[in-house]
């Protein structure tokens, strides 16, 4: 049976979201419940998602849009979200998600690629109905390594990383909701698309590479991180992320520090990045069934 997924996702800013949306369209073994959209414009990050679903035959996934909030980050891609099919009304983020989790208890998988202001919303609203989620999986934190920690120098410790401390109070309820929790911090999602995997991607000429490429050139810098598409691998595939269990707790500054006490999360701190590329690429590929 397929898992049924939910992806929350801030689609449009950093441009590892699109592969993530990417690689679930591309990926059988997912049934894609939803997709919302998380942080600063969540319109415009839906009608994004939808002009990705419309244009790869994926019309059918229903898309939510999250709670609004302000946000100092670019939206890099919102020209190419602009030249898509008009605006549709949307359904409210928070209301979808809770919805899905009461009609299929204990089956759907949310996967947060984003800030988790959306999924804190859910459990002030009605916790006992989010923990009845299967599991939630998500790129998020930073345990011994930062940005541009990619193991070839020493580790220089942890820094608090963006999906979290863009909202810690969010990041807070999540890590204490008792719902299990499959963390992919900064430690293992720092993979690079160098050029000659990007050549060999954007050369396919399918509508999904076609909306891939489009995205990156509009990105506009060299060398995308695909931070959140492990996230959606893990999903798939836990063989590619290794976890532990660990006793995780947010503080003020949003940092995500490993303590003594009962497990709250499993946390994977280190990944194979020739093993994660051949897992993804095939699939964005022609060639996967």
């Amino acid at each position: 049976m397929k898992a049924k997924v939910i992806l929350d996702t801030d689609i449009g800013d950093d441009v590892d979201d699109a592969f993530a949306v990417a690689l679930a369209l591309s990926s059988p073994e997912l049934e894609i419940v939803g997709i919302t959209t998380a942080w600063g414009d969540t319109h415009l990050r839906a009608q994004l998602v939808g002009r990705v679903r419309a244009e790869t035959a994926h019309a059918a996934i229903p898309v939510a849009e999250g709670v609004p909030t302000a946000s100092k980050t670019a939206f890099t891609q919102a020209r190419w979200a602009q030249g898509g099919p008009a605006p549709a009304t949307h359904l409210a983020a928070v209301d979808f998600l809770l919805r899905q989790v009461k009609e299929h208890p204990g089956e759907i998988t949310l996967i947060a690629i984003g800030p988790l202001t959306n999924i804190g919303a859910a459990i002030d609203q009605d916790a006992a109905t989010f923990r009845q989620l299967k599991r939630v999986v998500l790129m998020g934190g930073s345990i011994r390594r930062r940005y541009g920690d990619l193991g070839y120098a020493p580790d220089r410790g942890p820094e608090p990383e963006y999906n979290i401390v863009s909202d810690i109070a969010a990041a807070q309820k999540v890590f204490a909701s008792g719902v299990p929790l499959f963390m992919m911090p900064l430690d293992s999602t720092q993979l690079k698309l160098d050029e000659v995997k990007r050549a060999v991607l954007f050369s396919a000429g399918t509508p999904l590479t076609d909306a891939l490429a489009a995205l990156y050139y509009q990105w506009g810098q060299r060398t995308p991180t695909l931070f959140d598409v492990m996230a959606v691998a893990y999903a798939v595939e836990p063989t590619l992320c290794p976890v532990q269990p660990m006793h995780i707790e947010i503080d003020k500054q949003g940092y995500t520090r490993p303590t003594s006490g009962a497990t709250n999360a499993s946390a994977c701190l280190d990944s194979d990045s020739d093993q994660f590329f051949r897992f993804v690429l095939p699939r964005l590929l022609p060639s996967h069934p």
